[in-house]
């Protein structure tokens, strides 16, 4: 009786383990936004950007529609002022990212 219990347990803790281990793209997004834009741009909702002429990420579906950002972080994203690094994202970064930003519409 206990060997089945502790079967069942174990499987049940099996199927549940890769969903809670598995991040979603959204916050695989959001890991990236954190580590690569957070020092420039705020990456929330509500804070305000460490530097002052970054735009927030959440602003920046006002200004493009964020499923066409896509090529440009493809490409490299290029800015003209020094303080900007240059990106090129991978497809899987892409979408990660642009997940991400369209939560914070």
């Amino acid at each position: 009786m206990f060997q089945n219990a502790l079967r069942h347990g174990l499987f049940g803790l099996l199927l549940m383990t890769p969903a809670l281990a598995a991040p979603t793209a959204e916050q695989r997004g959001k890991v990236f936004a954190r580590t690569n834009c957070a020092r420039c741009h705020a990456i929330d909702r509500v804070s305000k950007s460490p530097l002052k002429v970054a735009p927030p990420l959440r602003s920046l579906h006002r200004r493009y529609p964020i499923e066409t950002l896509g090529e440009a972080l493809a490409e490299g994203i290029y800015t003209g002022h020094a303080d900007m690094p240059a990106f090129e994202l991978s497809p899987d970064q892409i979408h990660d990212l642009l997940s991400y930003l369209k939560t914070l519409e």
